[in-house]
C-alpha cells in the first residue's frame, strides 16, 4: 500500500543515534555513542525498597489514574527546587512530564502553527529538533561559539524573520557540543526575547552533574515577562528508564501545554513520580548527586587526558566541566562519515557531527563521544583505537 504521510512527519528519518545505537548490541562493540548515565549512577537498592513500600502500603494511588500536572507532592517539591534557583515567579506553574523530551513537544503543540520558526543552536539535540519538526516548525540554526549561542546570528534572524516562536538553547554541557552559555550570553538572549517577542525554551537536563566550576543562574532566574519555558529532567541523576521530567512556564501558557498532555499520555507514569518524590525528600539525594558528579570527574578527566595523548594536536575537542559528552573535530582532510564508520568496523561507536545539524545533509568534520557508560578500560582502549584510526585514514 502507497501510505500518505503527515506532511510534518514525512521527512522525519530515524535518529542516527539510535540506529548506531543497533550496532552496539554486537559483542565487543565499545559504545562512545548513547547518552545513558553510568551503571554505578543508579541508587538501584534504594528505588527498590522504595517501589516495594509503596506497592505494599499505598498500591491504589500508584496504580490508579492520576491527574496531569503530576504527583502534588512531587510538584510541591519541584517548586521549592526551582525557587531555589530563583527561577519561579507567583505566575509561574510546574508539570510533570515524561521525560523533558515532553516538555519540547508540549511547548510546539502550544506554540507552533505549521510554518512557524524555531531557532536553536546548531548543533543541537536530534530528539528536540525532530520534536519541532514534527510539529510544523521551520528551524533556523545559529552557530556555536566558546560561550554559547552567536548572539549577533541569533539577532539577525529575529529582526528578519516576523515568525519566529520560540528560541531553543540547552544552556548547560550543551548537546552535544559540551558548551555551557556564559552568564553574559544569558542575559543578552533573554533581552533579545524581549526585544523581539519571542518566547526562550530553556532545556536544562545536564545543569545537576556539574564537577567542575561554579553554577551559572538559568535563563529563567532571569524571566520577568513569563516568557521561559524551562525543561528539567531526573532522567541523568536518577532514572532514565522512569521517564520523569517537568516543565514551569507562566500559567496562561502551562494550561494550554496541559490540555496537550491530556491528548498525549493524559499523566506521567504515577508509579515514578512516587518513587522520585520519595527518593529526593527521604534519602540522602544530595550525596547522590555528590557519588555521581565524582563518577562523571573521573570519567572525563579520563577521557580528555587520552584525546590529548591520542587525538591532539590534530583531533580538537572541547573540554567539558559537567554532562556527559565530549564534541571533537578532525581535520579538514578527513572525511567525517568514513571515520565513523571506520571505527564502528574497529569495534568503536561514535555518533556522526551531522546527526546533530539544524539542516539536512550539512556537512560536519565533528562527531560527539560519551564517557559515561563504558568502564575505565575500555575508554582507555576506545580512545587508542580511535587514535589508531585517524593515522590509518591519514595514510589512505
Amino acid at each position: 500500500m502507497n501510505y500518505k504521510f503527515n506532511s510534518s512527519v514525512a521527512s522525519l528519518q530515524p535518529s542516527a543515534i539510535r540506529e548506531i545505537l543497533k550496532m552496539t548490541s554486537k559483542p565487543g562493540i565499545i559504545s562512545f555513542s548513547a547518552g545513558n548515565p553510568s551503571a554505578d549512577a543508579f541508587p538501584s537498592s534504594e528505588i527498590a525498597d522504595i517501589a516495594s513500600d509503596i506497592l505494599r502500603s499505598d498500591p491504589i494511588a500508584a496504580l490508579q489514574y492520576s491527574i496531569t500536572e503530576g504527583y502534588p507532592p512531587l510538584i510541591e517539591y519541584l517548586k521549592e527546587y526551582m525557587k531555589g534557583k530563583n527561577a519561579l515567579s507567583e505566575d509561574d506553574s510546574v508539570v510533570v512530564t515524561s521525560g523533558a523530551q515532553q516538555v519540547m513537544a508540549l511547548a510546539s503543540k502550544a506554540l507552533c502553527d505549521s510554518g512557524d520558526t524555531v531557532v536553536c543552536e546548531d548543533p543541537s539535540f536530534i530528539g528536540s529538533l525532530n520534536s519541532f519538526r514534527a510539529h510544523g516548525g521551520r528551524l533556523r540554526g545559529v552557530d556555536m561559539q566558546p560561550d554559547g549561542m552567536n548572539m549577533e546570528t541569533l539577532e539577525d534572524i529575529l529582526k528578519s524573520d516576523k515568525r519566529v516562536k520560540f528560541i531553543y538553547t540547552i544552556p548547560n554541557f550543551q548537546n552535544p557540543t559540551g558548551i555551557t552559555m556564559s552568564y553574559e550570553k544569558r542575559r543578552r538572549i533573554y533581552e533579545l526575547a524581549c526585544k523581539y517577542d519571542v518566547i526562550i525554551l530553556e532545556d536544562n537536563p545536564y545543569g545537576d552533574i556539574r564537577f567542575e566550576g561554579e553554577d551559572i543562574p538559568p535563563i529563567k532566574s532571569l524571566d520577568t515577562e513569563g516568557r521561559v519555558i524551562y525543561a528539567g529532567s531526573f532522567s541523568k541523576v536518577v532514572s532514565p528508564g522512569m521517564r520523569v521530567g517537568f516543565g514551569v512556564a507562566n500559567k496562561e501558557l502551562m494550561a494550554k501545554m496541559v490540555v496537550c498532555k491530556q491528548v498525549e499520555d493524559v499523566h506521567t507514569n504515577i508509579l515514578s513520580q512516587m518513587i522520585i518524590h520519595r527518593y529526593v525528600t527521604e534519602y540522602d539525594f544530595a550525596g547522590h548527586l555528590s557519588r555521581i558528579r565524582e563518577i562523571y570527574r573521573h570519567k572525563a578527566g579520563l577521557m580528555m587526558e587520552l584525546a590529548d595523548k591520542y587525538l591532539c594536536p590534530d583531533i580538537t575537542y572541547n573540554k567539558v566541566q559537567g554532562g556527559l559528552f565530549i564534541w571533537a573535530t578532525l581535520p579538514d582532510d578527513v572525511d567525517m562519515t568514513d571515520f565513523c564508520l571506520k571505527l564502528v568496523k574497529n569495534s568503536v561507536a561514535v555518533v556522526p557531527g551531522n546527526a546533530f545539524s539544524v539542516e539536512d545533509n550539512a556537512p560536519s568534520q565533528s562527531f560527539r563521544m560519551n564517557y559515561s557508560t563504558e568502564s575505565d578500560e575500555n575508554i582507555t582502549k576506545g580512545m587508542e583505537i580511535i587514535g589508531e584510526t585517524f593515522k590509518a585514514c591519514r595514510k589512505l
